[in-house]
């Protein structure tokens, strides 16, 4: 499936679910992160954010759509990091 994940945390916390999250995703801008993903590889992203966050606090976004063809993504102005050069 493919996943489009985005974020707002605490500052303390920012650069721990970046990095984290650029392990399984691209990061293609500040706080949002997309790519395909098995659904345990989902599951187990979940487990480690809700352990990694202030649930009182911060916020996690998970959008999930069936495969990268159903999204049409229109990006205005400079593009961060651009997905479609990955090999599949």
């Amino acid at each position: 499936m493919y996943v489009v994940i985005v974020y707002d945390v605490e500052q303390s916390r920012v650069a721990k679910v970046c990095q984290y999250l650029r392990r399984f995703l691209h990061w293609v801008q500040n706080s949002a992160f997309e790519g395909e993903l098995t659904e345990s590889q989902l599951e187990r992203i979940k487990g480690d954010l809700r352990d990694m966050i202030d649930l009182d606090y911060d916020s996690v976004y998970i959008y999930r759509l069936p495969d990268r063809n159903v999204v049409q993504k229109e990006v205005i102005g400079q593009e961060k990091a651009i997905t479609d050069a990955f090999l599949e």
